[in-house]
């Protein structure tokens, strides 16, 4: 199957946060998790996330790209094989998780 990619708008923010290898890397990332974007339950590359600590971010899947400590929160439109990425960020206190449900309640995500 083939896997349609889409940007929140404010990712284009999340991207200019980064520096030159970080984007390389988050690129990279996104690209391969992109041949297969479903949850490691059902075969694929992406790490299911769920509600915890008040923050709900059930439904969405997270590529970790430990060395740098970042974090690709997307969510998977199965009814357009379409993958959503919500946001790309530095994992700091749980400051990511928290923006990305901020913008998934924005979106009527």
């Amino acid at each position: 199957m083939s896997w349609n990619i889409r940007y929140l708008d404010e990712v284009d923010g999340d991207f200019k946060k980064l520096d030159g290898s970080q984007k390389i890397k988050v690129r990279k990332a996104i690209k391969r998790t992109l041949t297969n974007p479903l949850p490691h339950s059902e075969g694929g590359y992406g790490i299911e996330l769920s509600h915890k600590g008040g923050i709900n971010l059930a439904n969405c899947l997270e590529i970790k790209l430990r060395g740098e400590g970042l974090r690709v929160i997307y969510k998977l439109m199965r009814t357009e094989t379409e993958m959503l990425v919500i946001i790309v960020g530095v994992r700091e206190d749980e400051e990511v998780y928290n923006s990305a449900q901020e913008r998934i309640t924005r979106h009527g995500l």
